[in-house]
């Protein structure tokens, strides 16, 4: 099991895109596919560092951005392809070199390889002149603390399927099809990938943290709680507690109803402002 698929999705971010892209080509075991989903921005298919293996996949959208349906078409590109690994990383991190490899090896041991696999990510702070140094990344490694991570080596498995996120994760082809991919209600910023996790589970799938499985999320400037977001945050919470019964993001969503942006009523919760 070694045709491995990485999908990527992206709008803007176009040097965090190449400086992925400067990862991935150090890979100990590179990916034979990395897939690219554009959405809502044609200049990324344009870019240089993009040539094969890279396939650039370019959709219309504007915000809310689609993020699950561009994870889906990204997943049918690699099925297509012949892909029996898809590893999925978010535009903003770079892959450890043994990432790629990592993900592969737990995705054909009979102890991990049905279930969906995370990796542990640090969080970058504002990067020097002349950018990361992807050779020195592994002194930077401080895994975020929400989140398992076991040491290089080392697998945890199991864990709550809220803990998932969608930064770095992989699984085999036959997962995939078997979770059914995801639910491309959900638009913009929030949620999805709590839903999607969800659907694992719902399937029967358990999660695995693989340690070698590193990646470094590249620094870019965020709002703590991302107000910025709120409407797709509730009508995504919205749509998860609709489907789960249980609301995720309690964190945002509490922080901001202090705020006083939103309020939960008999119907869920509505922005206020």
């Amino acid at each position: 099991m070694n045709d491995i698929a990485l999908i990527t999705i992206a709008h803007g971010r176009h040097d965090h895109l190449r400086r992925q892209r400067e990862a991935v080509l150090a890979s100990l075991v590179a990916p034979r596919l990395q897939i690219v989903v554009a959405m809502g921005d044609p200049q990324i298919g344009r870019m240089p560092q993009l040539a094969p293996p890279v396939r650039a996949i370019s959709i219309d959208a504007e915000p809310p951005l689609p993020l699950a349906r561009a994870r889906n078409l990204g997943a049918e590109a690699a099925l297509q392809a012949g892909a029996d690994v898809l590893v999925f990383v978010d535009v903003d991190c770079l892959p450890a070199p043994d990432a790629v490899g990592a993900y592969a090896r737990a995705a054909a041991s009979p102890v991990t390889g049905d279930r969906l696999l995370c990796g542990p990510v640090t969080y970058l702070g504002p990067p020097p002149a002349g950018g990361y140094r992807l050779d020195r990344l592994a002194e930077l490694d401080d895994p975020h603390p929400a989140r398992p991570a076991p040491a290089p080596g080392e697998v945890e498995l199991g864990g709550a399927h809220e803990l998932f996120w969608s930064l770095s994760f992989a699984l085999r082809a036959s997962t995939w099809r078997l979770i059914g991919g995801f639910d491309e209600r959900y638009s913009g910023y929030g949620g999805e990938d709590t839903d999607f996790a969800f659907a694992a589970r719902e399937a029967g799938v358990e999660l695995a943290w693989v340690g070698d499985a590193r990646a470094y999320h590249q620094h870019h400037a965020v709002r703590h709680p991302p107000v910025d977001h709120v409407d797709d945050i509730v009508r995504n919470a919205n749509l998860f507690h609709e489907r789960w019964a249980e609301w995720p993001m309690r964190g945002w969503l509490d922080a901001f109803e202090a705020d006083g942006l939103v309020s939960l009523g008999d119907d869920g919760y509505v922005v206020t402002t």
